[in-house]
């Protein structure tokens, strides 16, 4: 298997690692718009068996124009992701923020799945008004002044800024200085931020939750952006689910806790069969 390749309508799968196993590790990341470039990191410290693969839907991050691509690639998303789950054999899909709602949205995955994780996820939309007063109660002046200038003009380098300024939403003090970092020199695409504006974050909620394979679920103990309260209905509470709460840490976890992250994984892992 090659080291990158395409699914037909132009996902892009570069392996990013490669140990013993069978299990092959698609991480797809939040936004949207960010690239799974911000994933780089989770995948450095998990210590897992297989392949592990950074995924980016076509549209989406630096996956610009990719082959096989319709004119419109938002035309594919969510469900796209079921062919990056096909391409493979014997796949975990482990979704990030946004990129978990995507997997939620599209039970034509479960066949294809030996696994699930969730990571700083939401089962519905009621996550973005609490986001959103989230923002209101802890103002950033620098974040105003930059989402303004992106309303203006909304260019792939504006909506960098506006990510760069939040930093301080996403990261604990302890993460702050790497998360600044992280989010500095990730590659984003405003058309994909304004498709889910459109079409996704507002009108979200869960198609499917298995409740046979092994999913972990887990989020940053401090994690202001996405709020983790909907996972407390009944219907989530499968005891097929390790629920992982990381001390400590906020909207991108192994930044400041990547122990407890990685003994997450190593956990799923022993639970597939």
């Amino acid at each position: 298997m090659a080291d990158l390749f395409f699914t037909p309508s132009g996902v892009r799968l570069r392996r990013h690692a490669l140990r013993s196993g069978d299990l092959n590790w698609l991480l797809l990341p939040g936004g949207p718009g960010i690239g799974s470039e911000s994933l780089e990191g989770l995948a450095d410290i998990l210590d897992v068996p297989g392949a592990l693969w950074l995924v980016d839907l076509p549209g989406d991050g630096s996956n610009r124009a990719p082959p096989g691509s319709p004119k419109v690639p938002f035309d594919t998303w969510p469900h796209v992701v079921v062919e990056a789950a096909m391409a493979l054999p014997r796949v975990v899909f482990a979704g990030h923020s946004t990129g978990g709602m995507y997997l939620l949205s599209t039970p034509e995955l479960a066949p294809h799945l030996e696994a699930l994780a969730l990571l700083d996820t939401a089962p519905d939309a009621l996550w973005h008004p609490r986001f959103v007063e989230m923002t209101q109660a802890n103002p950033l002046p620098e974040v105003e002044a930059a989402t303004a200038i992106y309303e203006a003009d909304p260019r792939d380098e504006n909506i960098a800024a506006v990510a760069v300024a939040s930093a301080e939403w996403n990261f604990t003090p302890a993460g702050l200085s790497a998360g600044r970092e992280l989010l500095a020199r990730m590659p984003y695409n405003s058309a994909a931020v304004a498709w889910s504006e459109a079409n996704f974050d507002h009108v979200y909620q869960a198609r499917w939750w298995p409740t046979r394979m092994p999913v972990l679920r887990l989020a940053g103990s401090d994690d202001r952006i996405v709020w983790q309260g909907g996972w407390r209905e009944p219907r989530f509470q499968t005891p097929n689910v390790i629920d992982r709460v990381i001390a400590g840490a906020g909207h991108f976890p192994w930044i400041e806790n990547p122990q407890e992250v990685r003994a997450a994984f190593a956990e799923l892992s022993l639970r597939i069969a």
